[in-house]
């Protein structure tokens, strides 16, 4: 685990998140907070294959990660009354591996393909004839001696997840019927996300103590139930074990979580920029150097939120912090 995922603002999948995150998932649309549209469409797509008595289009969810591809990928199944089969794109290595999976399938599952933007091109193209024509094509032997054999699949729903759609091939892509985009909640979704969370969890929480966890919370619903978690646990030591605003402050603050959701590394590199290049621009390698972190990391972890939020912008000579990440310090941009 590299030092980025331990973070507790990081929107990635964290192994604290095993034990958490089945519990607090939602079931089904009703119980499932933002997303209105995704959700609304979805529930139209799948009524109607229903009503058809068909497997519902291959669906590919994508967008930032914690924000419930894979949450939404179970009530799909759970909706359309089917079995599903969970894996991700670097899980499967070999064609087999894919054709094995493929062959397992039944009537109307559903398989959830987590990270598809990173399966091998190779195992892409065993998916191209079983999500058009519901075929698996297996070669048998080398060289001239080769055979090529058909199996018949049964009708099947793939539901992809990625964060990274532009990594997607074209001839991939092009075979999903229901392509939906997930936003970013607002914190008015949190709060309802939190409160809810906090009833699974048996927990006591009023509206301004939620209200202050999701406006640190990055706009994200893993994080939200991440901080609610580390927040039950100073209500309980020293708040007995009542969630207040000043119990959120005082635990959020001594977590260095600050209320722009920005933890300490994310300040570093702020400053950083500020502080030795004067604000930029400034390449992502320097930067990189300057902090002690790596610039895959750094451009994949750390700077799509501090984009969000309008304090790092990108340009052709490289980073720049804008006035508002200034301001996030009580600084001024020296302009000339």
């Amino acid at each position: 685990m590299t030092a980025a995922d331990r973070r507790i603002t990081t929107a990635g999948f964290s192994v604290e998140d095993l034990e958490l995150e089945p519990s607090l998932r939602p079931a089904g649309f009703s119980s499932f907070t933002g997303q209105e549209k995704v959700k609304n469409n979805l529930k139209v797509y799948i009524e109607a294959a229903r009503m058809r008595g068909e497997p519902l289009d291959h669906v590919l969810l994508y967008g930032p990660p914690g924000l419930g591809k894979t949450t939404l990928s179970q009530i799909i199944a759970a909706e359309m009354g089917s079995q599903i089969m969970t894996t991700s794109g670097p899980s499967v290595e070999r064609t087999g591996d894919m054709a094995a999976i493929l062959n397992d399938l039944n009537e109307g599952d559903i398989l959830f393909v987590d990270e598809i933007h990173r399966l091998n091109r190779v195992i892409e193209e065993i998916l191209y004839p079983a999500m058009e024509d519901f075929v698996l094509d297996i070669v048998i032997g080398k060289g001239p001696g080769a055979k090529s054999i058909r199996l018949n699949l049964p009708r099947f729903t793939l539901v992809g997840a990625t964060t990274r759609i532009g990594l997607l091939s074209a001839p991939l892509r092009d075979r999903f019927g229901v392509i939906n985009r997930l936003e970013p909640y607002t914190v008015e979704e949190l709060v309802k996300i939190i409160r809810r969370s906090a009833d699974v969890l048996a927990v006591k929480i009023d509206t301004p103590g939620a209200e202050e966890i999701a406006r640190r919370s990055r706009g994200t619903a893993r994080v939200a139930n991440r901080l609610l978690k580390r927040v039950r646990d100073f209500a309980q030591v020293k708040y007995e074990g009542a969630i207040t605003e000043e119990t959120s402050c005082h635990a959020l603050d001594s977590m260095e979580v600050d209320r722009a959701g920005l933890d300490q590394t994310d300040r570093e590199m702020l400053l950083s920029v500020i502080n030795k290049f004067g604000g930029g621009p400034v390449g992502l390698e320097t930067i990189a150097a300057s902090i002690n972190e790596e610039a895959e990391t750094i451009e994949d972890v750390y700077e799509p939120y501090l984009i969000q939020l309008g304090y790092i912008q990108r340009t052709p000579r490289g980073r720049v912090v804008t006035e508002l990440g200034y301001g996030h310090f009580g600084l001024i941009r020296q302009t000339v």
